[in-house]
């Protein structure tokens, strides 16, 4: 299936209370694309995991910093993409943990693994602080990986 590709946009100032805003963006504009609901929410979720772990761990010392949420769709898929302005992150790091281990806190990045089809995290370009975060969400199965 092939669609003419959309991109929508949004900057945020790094506010723990402004994460519901960034949420109804995403299912806002996946509602209004027409996503499948199962779609929408899995990523008004993995965006919700995303911004909060920004906020709270790379922006942590700088309350003036900002996030850039953009949102490109077509009859495929969806692409997120989140910018931010923190300390270098390595997703790939982030051991697999198992699920049913008790514990607070500590499930964004699993829930986000499990949400999403493809996840990677970049430092941005050279001269730009900060990382990439790229979330992909296909519409239809995922295709096999490449061993």
């Amino acid at each position: 299936m092939s669609a003419a590709v959309r991109q929508f946009t949004l900057s945020l100032p790094s506010e723990l209370r402004l994460l519901s805003v960034a949420r109804s963006f995403v299912e806002a504009v996946g509602q209004a694309c027409g996503w499948p609901s199962s779609v929408v929410h899995a990523v008004v979720l993995a965006a919700g995991e995303a911004v909060a772990n920004i906020i709270r761990h790379a922006h942590r010392d700088m309350p003036a910093a900002h996030i850039q949420l953009r949102l490109q769709t077509d009859g495929d898929g969806v692409v997120l993409t989140l910018e931010d302005e923190g300390r270098p992150f390595d997703f790939a790091a982030v051991p697999f943990m198992n699920p049913r281990e008790l514990r607070i806190g500590g499930r964004g990045v699993y829930v986000i693994r499990s949400l999403m089809d493809e996840v990677v995290c970049q430092p941005r370009g050279a001269g730009q602080s900060g990382n990439t975060l790229r979330m992909v969400k296909r519409f239809g199965p995922v295709p096999a990986r490449a061993v």
